[in-house]
C-alpha cells in the first residue's frame, strides 16, 4: 500500500529550507508511534517506526542505542524509497530528521 502524505507546510524554518533544496523530501508533523524496533547491523543499529494509520515502515540508523519512540509523538522529514528482500522489492520510508514533539 502506498502511502501519499496530506500537504502541510512545515512551521520550522531548518525543515522548510531541506524541503526547498531537497523536492522529494516530506514533513509529517505529530504523528503518533505504534511500533519501534532497533536491531545491531555491523557498527549501527537500524531503527524501524511504524506509524499510526500507515501501513509502510520508516527507517533510519543511528551509532547508538535510542531511547524507545512508542506511544509517543514524532516530528518527521523523510523520503519514499524500497528496499529489495528476498528478491522483492518492498517500499519503505527513510527518516532523515526526526524529533519527539
Amino acid at each position: 500500500m502506498t502511502y501519499s502524505p496530506q500537504d502541510k507546510k512545515p512551521s520550522n524554518k531548518e525543515v522548510k529550507q531541506l524541503i526547498e533544496q531537497h523536492t522529494k523530501l516530506i514533513h509529517t508533523d505529530g504523528i503518533k508511534v505504534i511500533s519501534h524496533v532497533q536491531r545491531e547491523s555491523d557498527d549501527w543499529f537500524i531503527n524501524t517506526l511504524m506509524l499510526e494509520n500507515i501501513q509502510v515502515p520508516f527507517k533510519y540508523k543511528r551509532k547508538k542505542l535510542y531511547k524507545s519512540l512508542k506511544g509517543n509523538r514524532v516530528n518527521i522529514t523523510y523520503y519514499p524509497d524500497s528496499e529489495n528482500i528476498l528478491g522483492f522489492d518492498i517500499e519503505i520510508m527513510k527518516i532523515i530528521r526526526i524529533k519527539i514533539s
